[in-house]
């Protein structure tokens, strides 16, 4: 049986969130948090990252819940990264209302033997050199999925395209890829995106769901009915977790964009992680079964 270990690299975050629907403090956040949920509900999960020591212990035991290895996973002393957001009426744009890296400043990942040698590799949105240490750093990896950001596209273009050279897969939203590529057309856009490297992308769309080109051509996946958005937060980091857990799993790229998106859709029926917390498999599958039926080839 082939090895379906995943390691994940990116930020754990206490969270503040102003939305439409309400407003909560230090909610557990990050792209690690989120995608390590996600990830681990089918999938051994490798976890990579830093926190301060006052990280709550329902962090720590919903870390425990989720990952295999925690061997990476270091408690300093100092403050958690603590980020503070308000989503505006359309929940399509936010205000960043604080930043505060805390112990996240100095995050520099060391991996340990063990996680040299993990096959999957997730890098979720972290500054490209720490992406490329990391890849630098795992002996063994198989695929590699990346998720970035416009921060990271307009001010450190040159790493993240060495990154980008090493990526098997990147996960990118329509505003970046129209910021890294100068051109509006998806399929021009994820053409000259798999010239930098990654042999597949997928560009997520918001409420049109998301769209896959690769090598055999492209896939599109529509979005599951939420009745209610309550908070968009990690939706994207939930994604990434579904999908490379699905690949992980011996699955078809269109079995990960299933999974992908129907975990996106719980995300964001809750503040933070508490919808992915509380969500049944039969729910999962459920929405699973619906999505399947919104695939295009």
């Amino acid at each position: 049986m082939c090895d379906q270990s995943i390691l994940i690299v990116g930020s754990i975050a206490l969270d503040t969130i102003e939305t439409p629907k309400g407003s909560r403090e230090n909610l557990l956040g990050g792209s690690t948090t989120y995608a390590t949920i996600a990830a681990g509900r089918t999938a051994p999960v490798h976890v990579v990252g830093v926190v301060g020591n006052d990280f709550p212990p329902e962090g720590h035991a919903i870390y425990r819940r989720f990952a295999a290895d925690l061997t990476d996973l270091k408690v300093v002393e100092g403050k958690t990264f603590r980020w503070g957001g308000r989503y505006k009426g359309n929940m399509d744009e936010r205000d960043t209302l604080f930043t505060d890296l805390g112990v996240f400043a100095d995050f520099d990942p060391q991996l340990s033997e063990q996680n040299r040698i993990v096959p999957w590799v997730f890098l979720a949105n972290i500054h490209p050199g720490l992406q490329l240490s990391v890849i630098g750093q795992n002996d063994r990896q198989q695929k590699v999925v990346i998720d970035t950001m416009n921060l990271w596209i307009e001010t450190t273009r040159k790493e993240l395209s060495a990154v980008l050279k090493k990526a098997d897969v990147l996960l990118i939203n329509e505003e970046e890829a129209q910021l890294l590529t100068g051109t509006v057309s998806e399929i021009d856009a994820a053409n000259n995106l798999r010239e930098l490297g990654p042999e597949t992308v997928v560009i997520k769309r918001g409420s049109r769901g998301a769209i896959l080109f690769g090598n055999k051509g492209s896939l599109s996946v529509g979005v599951y009915p939420v009745k209610e958005v309550v908070d968009p937060t990690g939706a994207g980091d939930t994604f990434g977790g579904g999908f490379i857990a699905e690949l992980a799993r011996n699955g078809s790229f269109s079995e990960a964009l299933v999974a992908g998106s129907a975990l996106a859709s719980v995300c964001v029926e809750g503040f933070g992680v508490e919808r992915l917390l509380r969500v049944t498999d039969e729910e999962i599958e459920e929405r699973k079964a619906f999505l399947r039926s919104t695939v295009n080839a």
